[in-house]
């Protein structure tokens, strides 16, 4: 007897449609609009790029072919539409990461939707329903192509905004690269069994500690994304007055200074400094976790003084997610493990060969009679609570596809109600989210540090 298992009927529906357009359903947050723009070119490229003084770093890739990807800008509540061109050697895919998409625009193969090869394209068009920070990047062969440039940040503006004198949006990431600033191998295996492999050379935007001019007296908004593939950073702001004011992608109820704040990959951070009122005087964003802390960027006070006031500037305004029913709330347990597994296994497009990693003690596809079933099936509209146990000695960044939650409660420290899409659990940490499943569809859930996502971290859930 033939078990149809769900991998295999997607295979099916996939080989039947036309580009997975109308295959896949749309939840309450997503439809097409009525009228939709002219969509942005996203054309995969490889190309070379100056990340080391030795010389060009070959097959750099990126979308278009000037440099870094583009920081793409967006506006709440208005149309956007891309169209993914494919022109590097394996198929891709575009997810954007944190925006609550229909999910047949999430980009993850053969979930949602089918690769796209060398020389095919396909059309995304969503309206982003939140303000904020946010970032772009391929769904199949992450390790390689996010390792390698493939991604972007994005900016959804909202009109309502509080005034600032200047904007600053940094992409964050590590390159493995050798002495001659050529790539070498992205992972080893007993770093993957641990907290990951750290890249060789850091880099913001594409550089080595830029420099910014800002206003002086002035404030400016620094917008950071990281998009690198395993490291965790702690943030502190020297020179200035600094204070967080929106974490990936949503306001934080109670504004505070970034003493050493801790944020990992896929994660975002959003900054009012108030520039010093000298002008020459440097400002520097630095990472002061582990043994090596490096600035990695500085801002240089310009002009005469603005003498703006850090306590003036207004709030920003709350996206619209809906607030989790805490009483009628049904709760999830969810184990982050290690598995003894360690045998070669089918990711989403793709494996590392190993398994060292596991939720709920399965790695993905894991030993099920349906190794593809979901973790949880949800009801639309109905309240849930994650209850999340670390069981392991690493951190890990938990990345919900399609919904944003509340940080309801830690274990291990006081915590803001925070409204995220991510979330950096520490090793022994119980930690609470709460969310209303307002997006119909299959949603991944998975370590963001590429390598336990491709060895095991990874599952999803679907909302019915």
């Amino acid at each position: 007897m033939t078990v149809l298992t769900r991998r295999k009927l997607l295979k099916a529906a996939l080989a039947a449609g036309a580009g997975g357009v109308g295959l896949f359903t749309v939840g309450r947050l997503g439809s097409w609009a009525a009228a939709t723009p002219e969509p942005v070119m996203l054309k995969t490229a490889s190309i070379q790029a100056k990340l080391m003084d030795v010389g060009q770093t070959k097959n750099v890739l990126t979308y278009g072919d000037a440099g870094m990807p583009p920081v793409l800008r967006m506006k709440k509540g208005e149309p956007f539409a891309a169209r993914l061109i494919n022109a590097i050697d394996d198929p891709t895919t575009i997810h954007w990461h944190g925006i609550r998409v229909p999910n047949r625009m999430d980009g993850v193969p053969f979930l949602v939707q089918p690769y796209v090869y060398t020389g095919d394209h396909f059309d995304y068009a969503f309206t982003p329903p939140d303000a904020g920070t946010f970032w772009y990047h391929p769904h199949c062969n992450t390790l390689e192509q996010m390792g390698h440039g493939l991604t972007g940040v994005i900016v959804v503006e909202n009109l309502n905004d509080p005034q600032f004198d200047a904007e600053v949006v940094i992409n964050l990431r590590d390159w493995r690269l050798g002495d001659d600033g050529q790539f070498i191998e992205q992972f080893r295996p007993r770093d993957a069994a641990r907290s990951g492999t750290y890249g060789t050379v850091r880099t913001a935007n594409w550089l080595d500690q830029p420099h910014y001019d800002a206003p002086a007296g002035g404030l400016v908004r620094l917008r950071v994304a990281i998009t690198d593939v395993t490291r965790v950073y702690a943030f502190r702001v020297e020179g200035a007055e600094a204070m967080v004011i929106a974490l990936d992608g949503n306001p934080v109820p109670q504004r505070f200074a970034p003493d050493a704040l801790q944020l990992g990959p896929g994660q975002r951070l959003e900054l009012a400094i108030r520039m010093p009122d000298e002008e020459g005087a440097i400002v520097s964003l630095g990472d002061v976790r582990g043994t090596k802390p490096k600035v990695l960027a500085t801002l240089r006070a310009v002009g005469s003084s603005l003498k703006r006031d850090l306590r003036d500037l207004a709030p920003l305004e709350v996206n619209p997610v809906q607030q989790v029913d805490l009483v009628a709330a049904e709760h999830i347990s969810l184990s982050l493990s290690a598995t003894a597994e360690n045998v070669p296994s089918d990711g989403i497009c793709g494996s590392l060969g190993y398994s060292f990693w596991a939720i709920n003690k399965v790695p993905w596809p894991g030993d099920t009679p349906d190794p593809t079933a979901p973790l949880a099936e949800l009801k639309l509209g109905r309240s849930y609570v994650i209850d999340m146990e670390n069981l392991t000695p690493q951190s890990h960044p938990i990345h919900l596809h399609g919904m944003s939650f509340k940080v309801l409660s830690s274990s291990t420290r006081p915590v803001q109600p925070v409204i995220s899409d991510t979330y950096l659990i520490q090793p022994n940490e119980k930690v609470q989210l709460g969310f209303v499943a307002d997006n119909q569809g299959d949603w991944l859930l998975h370590c963001h540090i590429i390598e336990h996502q491709k060895s095991g971290m990874t599952s999803y859930i679907r909302v019915v």
